[in-house]
């Protein structure tokens, strides 16, 4: 079998959950306009560390994927191509045309490859690290539109795919990829679909970009889409995540399951029109743990800074068995206190338990029939 990065002694090696990690994310910005100009990984790391969460023995620096390790998927020229442009900071005509990079949605900024590399990285990492029973968790993964000759949607690379590819290369075979990001998969899609041992879920808006992940949409078999109405609130998420998502996790008996936790999904989010609570995360992640001997649980979407933050040091806090605070000490309100958002209204007049709180209140709701008739259809197929 091989390994990518070396002798593995950390937590997870002793039972522990592993969180991994740089500090790339503090440093680095798609640029002043950009939705990913926000912080996020930054603010879970001291987050958890304000509340004494992340002890120095499940702490992982996450490693920078060498282009070599990243050809197991991405074509060797596209990933030439994010080097001269982080290289050059430009692209030619041709590159942009070809690659997608120096767009808009992915434009070309100072770490343009060691950035996404650290997040690739440390996705090939947890792979290894998940060889025998454990939990990772890697909030910088989650890039799940990258494909293999382009940049797409924000996501210059697919770290789960690499990720469930190194899982593969430790002999782990049945995935179960559940992906409750606002926007579809469709580069994890791309990636597996057709394939028999990887069963992915994804739960998503529909009508938003990418646009993909129809109802009827297969991908071979092997995928189950459920595209929600905007405004979905928790108890509809309850229903999905009972009869839905547990039992296609469950019936498949996955060796591994990747859980991507994009947070774009609450309602405060303001590049989707899902009305989540971070409750309606944190319910999934508690109810997929134990479903398989090894849980990677990823990032992916989510664009303001506090209830980014908030969710995902949330996870963490799950990962490890810990209570949520009412009420978050001291520490861990300077940390939201020092974020700063433009986005949105809101982000302008944050409230005040977006300081002092991690967990928002339950977005209860009635359960409307083209969820219920989403779930019918796709238990049918089973």
């Amino acid at each position: 079998m091989a390994v990518l990065f070396g002798t593995l002694d950390w937590g997870v090696m002793s039972g522990q959950p592993s969180f991994i990690g740089s500090e790339i994310y503090r440093k680095s910005s798609y640029g002043g306009w950009h939705p990913l100009r926000v912080p996020r990984v930054s603010t879970v790391i001291d987050l958890s560390r304000a509340l004494g969460w992340l002890g120095a023995g499940q702490y992982v620096p996450s490693p920078r994927a060498k282009p070599k390790a990243l050809h197991i998927w991405h074509q060797p020229d596209y990933i030439e191509a994010l080097q001269r442009a982080e290289r050059t900071q430009t692209v030619t005509a041709e590159d942009k045309a070809r690659f997608n990079i120096g767009t808009p949605a992915n434009p070309v900024f100072p770490e343009v490859f060691r950035r996404p590399a650290t997040a690739a990285g440390g996705s090939l990492l947890a792979g290894e690290l998940l060889r025998g029973p454990g939990v990772v968790y890697n909030p910088a993964g989650g890039t799940h539109h990258g494909m293999p000759g382009q940049a797409n949607g924000f996501c210059y690379l697919n770290d789960p795919v690499l990720a469930m590819l190194s899982l593969r290369r430790q002999g782990v075979r049945r995935i179960a990829y559940v992906d409750i990001d606002a926007h579809h998969p469709d580069g994890v899609v791309h990636g597996f679909s057709g394939d028999a041992e990887c069963r992915m879920i994804s739960v998503h808006e529909a009508g938003l970009w990418p646009r993909t992940g129809a109802l009827t949409d297969t991908g071979g078999g092997s995928v189950f889409n459920l595209p929600v109405p905007r405004g979905l609130n928790d108890d509809e998420m309850a229903l999905i995540r009972e009869t839905l998502i547990l039992p296609l996790v469950e019936g498949f008996q996955p060796d591994a399951v990747v859980l991507q936790c994009g947070a774009d999904a609450v309602e405060e989010d303001p590049q989707a029109h899902l009305s989540l609570s971070n409750n309606a995360h944190w319910h999934i992640l508690r109810a997929l743990q134990g479903t398989a001997p090894r849980l990677l649980v990823l990032g992916g979407g989510g664009y303001n800074p506090w209830s980014v933050g908030r969710l995902w040091t949330g996870v963490w806090g799950i990962l490890n068995g810990h209570e949520i605070p009412e009420v978050l000490p001291p520490d861990a309100q300077r940390v939201l206190r020092g974020l700063q958002f433009d986005g949105n209204s809101r982000g302008r007049n944050p409230p005040e338990h977006w300081f002092t709180t991690l967990q928002d209140a339950p977005r209860y709701g009635a359960i409307r029939d083209e969820v219920r008739d989403g779930i019918r259809t796709l238990l049918k197929r089973q």
